[in-house]
């Protein structure tokens, strides 16, 4: 197998199936798709890993499918991790400039962000990104890049994001279990906003809402910054779970007839149509009909939910009808036909569907909702990346951990 040119991969491992972008950045700076590939999930739920592995054989046939797809071996990874154990807190960093003639340089910045870091201890949590929200030089506020500016005192505002110290590791030792190394682990609503946001939505105020299977991700900005994010514990596998109780059908039948028949919107079906539950499985009864509207109602109510736990998390920081770039959806709960139609209801705000900005990929499942997690990691990775090929990382108790951990799995390989 071909050795890697400068190649960037980016895994989401998520409930419902496992997927990995592969790019390669070209001379001129540019990123070319070259690989995508997913599998079903095994031994995660709720972005929380439940069996190693399990996790370890489906991140494993993921690589693989990849691999066998470019020809090139993926060795290392840019992960992304979410899941309902997920905080995020504020935090403030105060530093003196360093330089005698007080001008504020990258270090200053660097040293405000780690004591920004250093002062938020949540017992059995560890950081996983540090996000700086605006700085203060002296008297001068709300400065977006202060580096160059004159002053004496920087104080920066941040806002970190937390994981489980135990699904930290988890995760960590299902990758290096697969034999690849990770370059970063990255809140994966963060990266999916690298690859449906522009950079003007961002500014007007925009909130991404990502409807996964076991549970729902948002990220809201504005003036360029992250304001707020949130997972909520629900998302369109509940529909399923709904439908397999209100039709008295199995999981597989109810997520069959979910992908044929369900709707966001139940109005305009009639109440006369009819489908056969039989032709989706044997172990129904020939002449097991349901009713279209049934399945449409079902769908609605809980797709009605989810966006009011959307809409709560909106009101929280007073954002609700407030944000001029208005919803972008993205996720396979996405895809729901009339999504859109019943967030316009909900929110009062202009929606979209969150496909990837950039979107001339030669894979057609790229231009899919479902992969922007997977290719927001290839484009975190790309932004963080230095001239030397190794990847900036905040001096974070989770790159510590993992360190440690690399180090371990290391000396169980076989050296080549």
């Amino acid at each position: 197998m071909a050795k890697n040119r400068d190649i960037i991969t980016g895994l989401d491992v998520g409930s419902s199936a496992v997927r990995i972008v592969m790019a390669e950045k070209l001379s001129d700076g540019r990123l070319k798709v070259i690989g995508a590939a997913e599998t079903s999930s095994e031994g995660v739920s709720r972005g929380s890993i439940t069996s190693i592995e399990a996790a370890v054989s489906s991140i494993s046939e993921t690589i693989e499918k990849c691999e066998r797809m470019t020809g090139l071996r993926v060795d290392r990874m840019v992960v992304g991790m979410s899941g309902i154990h997920i905080k995020m807190v504020n935090s403030k960093g105060v530093v003196a400039v360093a330089k005698a003639n007080e001008q504020v340089e990258y270090s200053d910045i660097d040293r405000a962000l780690e004591v920004a870091e250093s002062t938020t201890t949540v017992p059995n949590y560890e950081i996983i990104n540090v996000l700086p929200i605006s700085y203060n030089l002296d008297d001068q506020k709300n400065i977006k890049e202060p580096q160059g500016m004159s002053g004496v005192r920087l104080e920066v505002e941040t806002q970190i994001i937390m994981s489980l110290s135990s699904q930290v590791k988890n995760l960590t030792k299902c990758i290096y279990r697969t034999g690849v190394d990770i370059d970063d682990i990255v809140f994966s609503i963060l990266a999916t906003s690298e690859a449906v946001l522009t950079p003007k939505q961002k500014e007007l105020g925009v909130a991404v809402v990502d409807i996964g299977s076991a549970t729902t991700s948002l990220a809201i900005f504005e003036e360029g910054n992250i304001l707020h994010t949130a997972i909520l514990p629900i998302g369109a596998g509940h529909i399923t779970n709904d439908l397999a109780i209100g039709l008295k059908t199995s999981v597989d039948v109810a997520e069959a007839v979910k992908k044929d028949h369900a709707q966001a919107l139940a109005e305009g079906i009639s109440k006369r149509d009819e489908i056969d539950l039989h032709k989706y499985s044997e172990e129904e009864k020939k002449g097991s009909y349901v009713f279209k509207k049934d399945i449409s109602e079902i769908s609605e109510a809980r797709m009605e939910e989810v966006f009011s736990m959307v809409n709560d998390e909106l009101k929280k920081i007073d954002r609700d009808g407030k944000l001029p770039s208005g919803i972008v959806l993205t996720g396979g709960g996405a895809k729901l036909p009339l999504v859109i139609d019943l967030a316009k209801q909900v929110f009062n705000l202009p929606v979209f569907m969150g496909l990837p900005v950039e979107s001339n990929f030669p894979i057609d499942k790229l231009n899919d909702p479902e992969y922007t997690t997977a290719l927001g990691l290839v484009i975190w990775g790309d932004k963080n990346i230095d001239e030397g090929g190794s990847f900036f990382n905040n001096i974070t108790a989770v790159k510590q951990s993992t360190d440690k951990m690399r180090s371990w799995f290391r000396s169980l390989w076989p050296s080549s």
